[in-house]
């Protein structure tokens, strides 16, 4: 399940054996008004095409695969970029939360902004939003306020057993200092699914094959 926004080409460089795996990508459906989380997540069980399946999830598709996990037998969960409880949640989140801020931000700003700057072909300022465009393809306001909301509001206290946790000691979005039990990439950003997809090549398998992996 890709992150906030995403869609699937975000895993175009994580390589699985094809003769021992099967990969299925999850991709966002359009949230019902006022949906939950937990409601959100059992409907995208109708995609799950697998029994047991290995879950993975980055950044806000790690709570969606987590909350998954509740509804059916999985295998295995693992989480990139993303946090395990609503305690691993920064400061800054946890205000915005607070002053119940999602309410008031004018979402649609960010895909005008997006549209007028792409339009002025800058040469490097246009090809990192061609990437933002690739990657991040699904800016609908409606889903991009429910999708705050959700992540601000989750209501998962303390973490689920066996959740196996990948993260960039240099991840701003959720920083490094707040999360605990995970396997810490070095450099990695919030964005290592895209920049340190050769040291999660060697570790996914490994993760899902060995449970001591560290």
């Amino acid at each position: 399940m890709p992150g906030m926004s995403a869609n699937p080409l975000i895993f175009d460089r994580i390589k699985f054996s094809n003769e021992k795996y099967k990969v299925h990508f999850l991709k966002w459906i359009k949230p019902f008004l006022n949906e939950s989380i937990e409601s959100y997540s059992k409907r995208l069980l109708e995609f799950i095409e697998h029994k047991n399946p290995v879950l993975i999830g980055v950044s806000f598709g790690g709570l969606i695969v987590q909350e998954i996990s509740k509804l059916i037998e999985v295998d295995k969960v693992i989480i990139i970029s993303s946090i395990k409880s609503n305690t691993e949640l920064p400061l800054y989140m946890k205000s915005a939360k607070f002053l119940k801020l999602y309410n008031y931000f004018p979402l649609k700003l960010f895909d005008d902004v997006f549209n007028i700057s792409k339009s002025l072909n800058i040469n490097k300022i246009y090809k990192k939003l061609d990437l933002i465009d690739k990657y991040l393809s699904v800016r609908d306001e409606n889903y991009l306020k429910w999708a705050i909301c959700e992540i601000l509001n989750w209501k998962q206290n303390k973490p689920l057993q066996g959740i196996v946790h990948i993260h960039g000691d240099r991840d701003l979005t959720f920083p490094i200092s707040l999360i605990k039990d995970c396997i810490i990439i070095p450099g990695g950003t919030h964005a290592l699914i895209l920049t340190k997809y050769n040291l999660l090549n060697k570790k996914l398998t490994l993760l899902i094959e060995d449970d001591k992996m560290n």
